[in-house]
């Protein structure tokens, strides 16, 4: 088994383990424990389990007192959700809406089902042709996000209003009933109005750039009653008229249907239904550069396939050369993207190709330069953006040992675009970029599920804070060693892993987390690996499927761990002592915003552990909960970097030793994860910290104060 299963009934003891054919994976041979269930819901259906269970250990009279004079978490501090502290409607759009138009509401504090079922209410008057009517109704609305709700407008949210054209004025509020208070939470009102059509007739105001252009130029427009695309239907830019080639002479009047002419045109911010653009294709008049005298003519094509066309407008552009300006960043790696900006690039694909001449010298910084000549093939990102995925599969990758090099590259790159029988170079452009060794840039995707599971902790308020404690554990973890963790997405590499941060372990077993990328990396070659989500290859061979981070489980530290998690060996008091002052379901009172607002909380480095005021118990918390989150993606990174033992068959050491990163689940107690008593951090061992070095490399000086590996 490649994580920490320390549940009890699976803890990672050899005679307990069945062996399999792959190196560095096992199965537990004990089948799954019976779930152990005493909620007795039918008589107390207010309560939780757990707060049954807290009542049942202070004794049969202490239940029947508190039947009878309801103590409890029955007051409205103790059940209120604090998820929704913040609930506020900012804006909602479109202004202008028709059948089919996706309704969007934006605002704080949103949450969706199974926390609680959002609704907009609309209060006001609705005006038609024909008379004004009072309007109060409220209306579902789907969750998108923690600011964004959602509905379309459908026959039956229309019915409500009672006619398909007219405008409501008045007031929406989102009401959220939430499940975990039973409560109905309401924003405050905000004024608006809402114009309602049958159909809209698009209007041409003018051009913003009417001059010299390259091929697959974006062209703004200003016009008024847009279609915005989706369920209402699409504004289409239609384009005739003719072409005169710079070096050939003589109008060519290309005979295009009309339909090959239709380019979609994008609102250019979102809801805008005044302004949009459309791509000058090479549909319209090849790559060659020369004049094009035409018009322009806007359609709105309605979802019901309704056509309705703006008066046309005269357009005379003369057509640029492509051209090449320049290329950055000027140092990249492996899966780093090189960007090449310029103009009149092309979509590759059947008969037509945007490719790049490279001419340069390759310098290493300890050796003999070396001359190249290569045709790179970079991906089209849009008329005026070409990226190239620095890869060991191509023609550079080939030349040259891409994950040990460290050098410069200079010379020059040239555009040559094809078309059909068309053919065009652009001029060279100089480029001078430094070759940099492998680096691992990995993705923490922080999910809904994460953020549900927040709130067993009563920590949901502490999410950004519970982030960045988790990166600095990480980035302490692989210190010296060339990885770049992130919480957003990467659009500077194309090459990165992922590691999913969930909830409730989907495989079942109440693992904190698994690797479950196919075998042992050794050596980093796939740098794209995926620790998360459901992968089949694992799944078939009898391993989990299901990948990740699952902070749920780490209750299972607790000595009263609820329905999150069984009981185990590995349950510490203090983890008790530093989470129950706001876990619900011991009666704790969860952060709020008015924590927050009361006095500083300390969340920097060994905050007072578990505290005395309650700002230092919230930073004592989310120190603990950051390191145990953060420690078991290190964990997870280790196995998926080709850990604990690289050239062998274990995944993790053969004994357990303190502070050593890569021991079984068992093997790293509470407070060595939490950093708590003098323990932790845990880190890399003598030589699975140079392995990680060697694969990568980073000009810092390694750390050699770690515990050994035997």
């Amino acid at each position: 088994m490649r994580d920490d299963n320390v549940r009890v009934w699976a803890c990672i003891e050899k005679s307990q383990l069945t062996r399999h054919n792959k190196p560095g994976r096992f199965r537990s041979s004990e089948p799954d424990s019976t779930y152990d269930s005493y909620r007795a819901r039918n008589v107390l259906p207010v309560m939780s389990s757990s707060n049954l269970k807290y009542l049942r250990r202070i004794g049969p009279l202490a239940l029947v007192v508190s039947l009878l004079v309801g103590c409890g978490p029955t007051s409205d501090e103790a059940r209120y959700d604090p998820a929704l502290d913040n609930l506020r409607i900012e804006e909602i759009n479109p202004g202008i809406v028709l059948l089919g138009s996706q309704l969007v509401v934006r605002g704080r504090s949103f949450v969706g089902l199974p926390w609680g079922s959002p609704s907009l209410i609309f209060s006001g008057d609705f005006q038609s042709a024909e008379e004004t009517r009072p309007i109060e109704f409220s209306h579902p609305m789907q969750f998108v996000d923690l600011g964004t709700l959602e509905t379309t407008i459908d026959a039956a949210l229309l019915g409500q209003f009672g006619e398909s054209a007219g405008v409501f004025r008045g007031t929406v509020v989102v009401s959220i009933a939430s499940t975990v208070d039973g409560q109905k939470h309401r924003s405050a009102p905000l004024e608006t109005s809402l114009d309602f059509r049958s159909e809209l007739t698009p209007t041409l105001v003018g051009l913003e750039n009417n001059g010299a252009i390259f091929i697959n130029e974006e062209i703004t427009v200003s016009a008024e009653d847009l279609l915005l695309g989706d369920g209402e239907g699409s504004t289409f830019a239609r384009v005739e008229g003719c072409f005169t080639a710079r070096f050939t002479g003589g109008c060519i009047d290309t005979p295009i249907s009309e339909s090959e002419l239709f380019n979609v045109a994008s609102p250019a911010t979102s809801f805008d239904r005044t302004q949009t653009t459309f791509v000058y294709s090479p549909d319209i008049s090849g790559i060659a550069p020369g004049e094009f005298v035409g018009t322009l003519t806007l359609v709105n094509r309605h979802a019901d396939g309704r056509e309705l066309r703006s008066e046309s407008i005269d357009l005379r552009y003369e057509i640029r050369k492509p051209e090449l300006f320049s290329a950055s960043p000027l140092q990249v790696s492996i899966g780093k993207y090189l960007y090449v900006s310029g103009g009149g690039f092309i979509q590759s694909g059947q008969n037509a190709s945007s490719l790049l001449e490279l001419n340069a010298t390759y310098t290493p910084d300890d050796g003999r330069p070396e001359s190249i000549e290569l045709i790179l093939v970079p991906e089209f990102v849009a008329g005026e953006t070409l990226r190239y995925t620095i890869s060991e599969d191509d023609a550079l990758g080939q030349t040259l040992d891409l994950r040990a090099v460290n050098g410069t590259l200079v010379g020059t790159l040239r555009l040559l675009l094809q078309r059909g029988e068309e053919n065009i170079d652009s001029r060279a452009l100089p480029i001078s970029i430094d070759l940099s060794p492998v680096k691992q840039v990995v993705f923490l995707d922080f999910g809904n599920q994460y953020l549900d599971a927040l709130r067993s902790f009563g920590l949901r308020a502490m999410d950004a804070n519970i982030r960045e404690r988790v990166i600095d554990n990480i980035q302490h973890s692989f210190h010296n060693i060339n990885l770049d963790v992130r919480d957003e997405k990467p659009d500077d590499f194309s090459l990165f892993s992922t590691v999913q941060i969930g909830g409730h372990d989907p495989n079942g077993l109440g693992l904190l987390g698994y690797d479950n990328t196919p075998g042992k990396d050794v050596g980093n070659l796939r740098l794209h690996d995926n620790i998360g989500g459901v992968n089949s290859t694992t799944q078939d061979d009898g391993y989990p499927g299901y990948g990740g981070v699952f902070i749920e489980s780490l209750f299972l530290f607790s000595k009263h761990p609820g329905e999150f998690a069984s009981s185990s060996s590995l349950s510490d008091p203090l983890f008790d002592e530093v989470f129950d002052p706001f876990r619900p379901d011991m009666m704790g009172k969860p952060v709020r915003a008015a924590d927050l607002a009361a006095g500083q909380v300390t969340t920097s480095d060994a905050p007072p552990c578990p505290g005395t005021s309650r700002s230092e118990q919230i930073g004592c918390a989310v120190w603990v909960l950051g390191n145990l989150i953060g420690s078991t993606i290190s964990h997870e990174l280790g196995h998926s970097l080709g850990l604990a033992n690289p050239y062998g068959e274990n995944s993790h050491h053969n004994t357990d030793a303190v502070n050593r990163l890569m021991d079984s689940g068992n093997g790293r107690p509470f407070d060595e994860r939490a950093e708590l008593r003098g323990r932790g951090p845990g880190v890399f061992c003598d030589d699975a910290y140079l392995y990680l070095r060697d694969i990568l490399t980073t000009p810092e000086q390694p750390d050699y104060n770690r515990p050994s590996c035997l």
